[in-house]
């Protein structure tokens, strides 16, 4: 996937996606990942390897090979964020993985649409 490729919306959404190849390999980042990393310098075309502690890195290679998504939230510099990463495919076959951050309230609501049904 090149970037011209990624829908319009993706690049002024209210949330970091940065997108990689199957070796690591920055691809893409919208306007809010560039942003929020941006005392690192321009990070498309550097490995995201290089910038993981070894237990993440094992995970997204588990990703990469499984195609198994993962997602977590975190707390920093004081903003609550969910994190969503899974891989991407072009053809069937994966071909990186993409990572979407979010800034959510630390008390978002959650709703049991399962116990609505009736």
């Amino acid at each position: 996937m090149m970037p011209e490729q990624l829908p319009l919306w993706a690049e002024q959404t209210n949330c970091a996606i940065t997108v990689c190849d199957c070796d690591g390999i920055i691809i893409y980042m919208n306007e809010r990942a560039r942003e929020t990393f941006a005392s690192h310098g321009p990070l498309i075309g550097k490995n995201l390897f290089d910038c993981h502690k070894p237990e993440s890195a094992r995970m997204i290679r588990h990703m990469l090979a499984t195609g198994q998504s993962n997602a977590y939230t975190i707390t920093k510099n004081g903003q609550h964020k969910v994190i969503y990463q899974t891989p991407w495919r072009q053809n069937g076959q994966i071909s990186g993985m993409v990572e979407i951050s979010m800034v959510v309230d630390a008390q978002m609501p959650h709703y049991n649409r399962d116990a609505q049904k009736n």
